[in-house]
């Protein structure tokens, strides 16, 4: 659905609603919207819906009239929210909610402001759950747990069904606390044109040149010989136009770099320890832990990996990747400017893609887009480095989360609550899942009406029913100030793009960077016995040495390439 199509949408339904009129909890509205926008497309019965809708109307009775405000980054499920979701919560509630739309960075921006200074900026926010280190940590963050059960006990929905929620594992703390609600999901994953990869011609001068199938690579070194083959090649043969790239990645010097890195090519590469959702004592960031979650370093002279062997090996080939496999324009782009790349139709692989962009790649006047509405690419599982091994964490999952701050004053944290269970409703989810296609619900998930439309959103569905999906994790709680340490990686690795430093050299002052940072927040005390507490110094290669993160250089960083049929792996997951 495009932009302008949702803003009528939206236009239409606030007609529907009487848009204009006084602020009144209303059934009727309930009603019109379910008819509007809603219809079959839902999990419940209409006559669930109606019962879910009725519950909203009597909780939200003491805060009509009240005016809230709430954030989230700018992705089309957000969109929806504010210029769909949001004008109906308010018709039906009385309550008036502002969604602002603004940029991840600015997000946590905001939010650290407000952590700063106790100010109440936003009545809630939608955040990554990459913050639940800095959330458990800080303590500023209210545990949902302890909310539900009190304080906001009487705004908390009967039909909310936290076991629905695929998510809420990753935002949980060691303490066994909930500190956010899951609101989108989406994994980062490996993109491919599959019509390419099955053309006959292709396959057989792949073969003749490297001696195995063309297929999805289970590894880097497979993936490296795909990227080198679809360069500079001529495919006329299958209608395409213009030069063609074996990859496409970004490396502006900008805040969406860090993600790039803090968020999957560190853990593809093997950087982390073993463990799920997230390696312990050692996570991909390269920070270490010890037993009681306490960070105790980041480089590897303190028992960390960020400067570590496999982390270098992941930069330099991320780099020799977008120099010599990519569109020339790449290297200077960020995130959300690479984002639409592949969809322009000259692109044949992308080591990991950020699922967050189907509803933007399945659109029908694509060239990616078969006439049947089928796409000519597919997703499936990002292919792993020399360093990784089974039982590492080896992809990216956002949860973007709603959390409530105890700078917030309770009605308006209530009032923001009903809006966030509201968005996230099994009313609304199927509908915001079509649209959005960022999965929160298992219900949703497995409902008749994505089985039906599986085959246009090439495996996004078959990846999220499929055992693989609990590998892929957000960012864990080894790192304790989320917002302080991010914005170090992006300053940093854009010196290893830029050519000023080395990988290593970057890497270095990386790690050094993110200690420091530690080292202040131990002497402040202010995350009192969970927050960092360094580890003593020593010759790296005690370190090294020892079994598991951080690992030794390996002689050889050329696996043996491997590649696996999508069709089998397909089949596999069903199995």
């Amino acid at each position: 659905m495009s932009l302008m199509l949702r803003t009528t949408t939206a236009l239409a339904l606030a007609l529907a609603l009487g848009a204009g009129g006084p602020a009144f909890a209303d059934m009727d509205a309930a009603k019109a919207f379910l008819d509007a926008e809603i219809g079959e497309m839902s999990t419940l019965s209409r006559e669930e819906q109606e019962a879910e809708m009725q519950w909203y109307v009597d909780a939200a009775q003491p805060f009509q009239g009240m005016e809230i405000k709430v954030v989230s980054e700018t992705i089309t499920t957000h969109e929806y929210e504010s210029k769909v979701l949001a004008p109906a919560f308010s018709r039906i509630t009385g309550i008036q909610v502002t969604h602002d739309l603004i940029g991840e960075g600015d997000v946590v921006e905001k939010l650290q402001t407000q952590m700063q200074s106790g100010e109440n900026i936003y009545d809630a926010y939608v955040n990554d759950s990459d913050l639940i280190g800095t959330h458990w940590r800080y303590q500023q963050a209210r545990s949902l747990t302890d909310w539900m059960k009190n304080a906001g006990a009487d705004v908390t929905s009967p039909t909310l069904d936290l076991e629905d929620f695929i998510g809420v594992q990753f935002t949980t703390a060691p303490d066994g606390e909930l500190y956010q609600l899951p609101d989108q999901q989406f994994a980062n994953l490996y993109w491919f044109r599959y019509d390419w990869f099955n053309d006959e011609k292709n396959q057989a001068d792949f073969k003749e040149k490297y001696g195995y199938d063309l297929g999805v690579p289970v590894n880097w070194t497979a993936y490296e010989d795909i990227a080198e083959f679809f360069t500079g090649r001529d495919l006329s043969h299958l209608g395409v136009d213009g030069e063609v790239f074996g990859n496409m990645d970004y490396g502006k010097k900008d805040p969406s770099l860090g993600w790039r890195y803090t968020d999957a090519w560190l853990s593809m590469a093997g950087v982390g320890s073993k463990g799920e959702p997230n390696g312990l004592p050692v996570d991909e960031w390269g920070i270490r832990v010890d037993e009681n979650s306490r960070p105790v370093g980041s480089c590897v002279a303190r028992g960390g990996a960020t400067n570590g062997p496999a982390a270098v090996y992941a930069v330099t080939k991320a780099i020799e990747w977008l120099q010599k496999y990519s569109p020339p324009a790449a290297a200077g782009m960020t995130f959300s400017e690479a984002g639409p790349i592949p969809a322009q139709g000259n692109v044949a692989q992308q080591m990991f893609w950020y699922t967050a962009f189907t509803a933007d790649t399945v659109k029908p006047d694509l060239p990616v887009m078969n006439e049947d509405g089928t796409p000519k690419w597919r997703m499936a599982p990002s292919p792993h480095g020399v360093y990784w091994e089974e039982g590492t964490k080896i992809g990216y999952q956002d949860v973007g989360s709603w959390t409530l701050m105890k700078s917030t004053p309770d009605d308006r944290a209530k009032a923001a609550w009903l809006y966030a269970q509201f968005v996230t409703s099994k009313t609304v989810d199927v509908k915001k899942s079509d649209v959005g296609l960022t999965f929160i619900r298992e219900s949703t998930i497995q409902s008749d009406h994505f089985s039906e439309r599986a085959d246009k959103l090439g495996g996004l569905v078959e990846f999220y029913r499929s055992p693989a999906r609990v590998a892929w994790s957000p960012t864990g709680t080894n790192v304790p100030d989320y917002p302080k340490l991010a914005q170090l990686w992006w300053q940093n690795i854009g010196d290893a793009m830029s050519g000023a430093k080395s990988a290593q050299e970057a890497l270095d002052a990386l790690c050094e960077a993110q200690e420091k940072v530690m080292a202040r927040l131990e002497r402040a005390g202010v995350q009192g016995d969970i927050g960092p507490k360094l580890n003593e110094e020593k010759d790296p290669q005690e370190w090294l040495s020892m079994d598991g993160s951080p690992k030794a250089k390996l002689e050889n960083e050329d696996e043996e390439p491997k590649t696996v049929s999508y069709d089998e792996l397909i089949k596999s997951w069903s199995n």
